[in-house]
């Protein structure tokens, strides 16, 4: 069974002000949705998952959404916000 709840993470990186806009952007869309954002530092979680930062460490900011890659360098607000909406459509906050 899934979760009906979406989860939004960023992958980031500390000094990262592209990431810094990306966390704004999606603390604000997923505040629209009573939804919080998960951040995920790939440098600090390369100890644990070395292969997060091989696979996304040159294209941070990352947002991934269930787990999947939804966008890179820029939030895709349009696009993330349909996907939210379904969503909330099927059940989810």
């Amino acid at each position: 069974m899934t979760n009906p709840t979406p989860i939004v993470t960023l992958l980031t990186r500390a000094g990262c002000g592209m990431c810094t806009t990306a966390l704004a952007q999606l603390e604000t869309i997923c505040g629209d949705f009573g939804l919080p954002v998960r951040t995920v530092d790939v440098d600090e979680a390369a100890a644990e998952d070395p292969g997060l930062r091989a696979e996304y460490g040159d294209r941070l900011p990352v947002v991934l959404l269930d787990g999947r890659e939804h966008s890179y360098f820029d939030v895709d607000e349009p696009r993330l916000r349909a996907d939210l909406s379904r969503f909330a459509g099927r059940g989810g906050k």
